[in-house]
């Protein structure tokens, strides 16, 4: 009896979880780059509504399958009734609009290409208010970078091991191959480095007052994570800022069981950050 009993509690629990996968590619209007992305749309998704959109870039070295692959994000896609996007960071863009190599124009390209063929293809509220950014290392780094430069496009972002400041790695993750060598390209690394950029927020995010135009930051990183010394001094540096932001460090290192875990806590703070239309 047991087993039997087992065995429709597994039937009803995979019944619910009435999420579609879709894969597309297209040319990016304002980059030229073809690439695959990822997309998840919730359960009964319906082309006369209007879904928030949570853009999930994944780390170094990754696919834009990454997330489906390793995580519960799909289910996270149903709980929350969002539209999921998983672009392609070919490999190690990070996520930056490169000097050096014209064909990695990987902000533009997230920013500008990926964001336009969602809202052309799919049925999304079309306003900053119901965007969000997230990703893990490379791409929690990107997440910041591109949502604190277009900060007009995107309500939330949150950032999971994020290699918020990448001088101290210069001869590692590729890095040189958008960067350039760091003994000749010193100010393009000292400005790529979050910590340097928190010029660039929206004076909503100050003295924390709490406005629906400011950028809803979030970082999340583990005590054991190689980037966590980073990740501590740009949080201290937003306090003394009195830059509005959360701050999340907990035990665990850089790794998909750290990520797995994490994410759902991402998706509650970026959906609260994101409003219908008033």
């Amino acid at each position: 009896m047991k087993p039997f009993i087992i065995l429709c509690c597994l039937v009803m629990s995979y019944s619910l979880l009435a999420f579609e996968v879709v894969t597309s590619q297209f040319k990016g209007a304002y980059t030229g780059i073809v690439k695959p992305i990822t997309i998840v749309l919730p359960n009964n998704y319906n082309r006369d509504q209007q879904y928030h959109v949570i853009y999930v870039l994944h780390g170094f070295s990754g696919l834009h399958s990454d997330w489906t692959q390793n995580t519960n994000i799909a289910e996270l896609a149903d709980q929350y009734n969002v539209i999921v996007v998983n672009p392609d960071g070919n490999y190690g863009s990070w996520y930056i609009d490169s000097d050096i190599n014209k064909q990695s124009q990987y902000e533009t390209y997230i920013a500008k290409d990926v964001v336009n063929f969602i809202d052309s293809n799919y049925a999304t509220r079309r306003a900053k208010q119901g965007r969000a950014i997230t990703g893990l290392s490379m791409g929690g780094v990107g997440a910041l970078h591109i949502a604190i430069n277009h900060q007009e496009t995107f309500a939330a972002v949150s950032a999971m091991s994020a290699g918020v400041d990448l001088r101290p790695f210069s001869a590692e993750f590729g890095l040189a191959k958008v960067l350039g060598d760091y003994a000749t390209n010193k100010q393009k690394w000292h400005d790529l480095a979050i910590i340097n950029n928190l010029h660039k927020l929206a004076e909503g995010n100050t003295q924390w007052k709490k406005s629906t135009d400011s950028l809803a930051i979030m970082l999340d990183i583990g005590s054991n994570d190689f980037f966590i010394a980073q990740n501590r001094a740009l949080h201290r540096a937003m306090l003394e800022l009195r830059i509005r932001h959360d701050y999340v460090e907990r035990a665990g290192a850089h790794d998909w069981h750290y990520w797995s875990k994490v994410l759902p806590y991402q998706f509650l703070f970026l959906t609260s950050h994101m409003v219908m239309e008033e």
